[in-house]
């Protein structure tokens, strides 16, 4: 008898152990394979072109703005700032790089929150950039309480590599007007729903606007009715956040708790790495906004 539920024993053992061997390749598979699909969003608020800025000028800061987005293997990229010889520098420097966009003042006039994206992977499908004010198809209008007048550049892209299709918006609120970025953040959202609808998407900006402002809650849909919602990637990334609490440096030590540049994704996309980069030269910043990377799926 004894022997009789040995011999048992050693038959689950073994069927136990052929499945695993037979599913356990199959699992490593399947996430390779999605690994394989994953494409890294950054968002960098790169500051205008100031000469009076000194060491911290745009002539010597192109090559580590530049350096930052390449040596961290970012695939898309939404800056804020840039005014458009600020552009054309970074396209002579990023030739594996195409970029769509505005200028805030209509054209190429005023600052881009454009769209850098790697050409070889992304076909872009459509593009469009609009205001954020009371006449959003109105080149420079400026909304509400606002210092400047604030856009939001968009683009649907189709994937090379994992053939979906998906949708990048990206922005700058602005930084005094407080009832302009409260109804920034509710019309950024409504155009998202209207745009993109129920299709991925991921959201890139400098928000002006910590976690703990009504911005913020808006923008994650905790405070507005609806059922569209963005999710900030940092709080569903699958490794735990790298690097800091704080976004902003002034080109001099970080400011604390200031984390106002953010990467939302809608639901259904999956998020693997998030970090806030705090690449220095000698003392010196790339910027006075630090980049956020996330790594994700769709």
């Amino acid at each position: 008898m004894h022997s009789f539920f040995q011999s048992k024993c050693i038959l689950r053992r073994k069927i136990f152990l052929l499945l695993f061997l037979f599913l356990f390749p199959a699992v490593i598979f399947a996430q390779t394979a999605a690994d394989k699909n994953a494409l890294r969003v950054m968002t960098f608020n790169i500051r205008y072109n100031e000469p009076r800025d000194g060491v911290n000028a745009w002539a010597n800061r192109k090559t580590k703005v530049a350096g930052v987005i390449r040596f961290h293997k970012a695939d898309l990229v939404g800056i804020q700032e840039a005014q458009y010889n600020q552009i054309e520098d970074l396209e002579k420097l990023l030739p594996d790089f195409a970029w769509c966009g505005v200028g805030r003042d209509g054209e190429k006039s005023g600052e881009f929150s454009a769209i850098f994206y790697r050409k070889s992977r992304f076909k872009m499908l459509a593009t469009d950039t609009f205001w954020l004010s009371e006449t959003p198809e109105k080149a420079g209008s400026k909304g509400w309480d606002a210092d400047y007048p604030r856009i939001v550049t968009w683009a649907r892209f189709q994937d090379a590599l994992s053939k979906k299709t998906f949708y990048h918006f990206n922005t700058h609120f602005d930084h005094r007007g407080t009832r302009a970025r409260l109804e920034s953040a509710k019309f950024l959202i409504a155009q998202i729903s209207k745009i993109a609808g129920k299709s991925k998407t991921v959201v890139t900006g400098d928000f002006n606007a910590k976690e703990d402002t009504n911005v913020y809650q808006i923008l994650t849909g905790k405070t507005e009715t609806g059922v569209f919602r963005l999710t900030d990637a940092r709080y569903v990334s699958e490794n735990a956040h790298f690097g800091g609490n704080s976004t902003f440096n002034e080109f001099k030590e970080l400011v604390p708790d200031m984390k106002i540049d953010y990467i939302f994704v809608s639901g259904g996309v999956r998020v693997i790495e998030h970090g806030i980069l705090s690449d220095r030269w000698d003392g010196l910043w790339a910027s006075d906004h630090l980049p956020v990377l996330a790594e994700i799926v769709f």
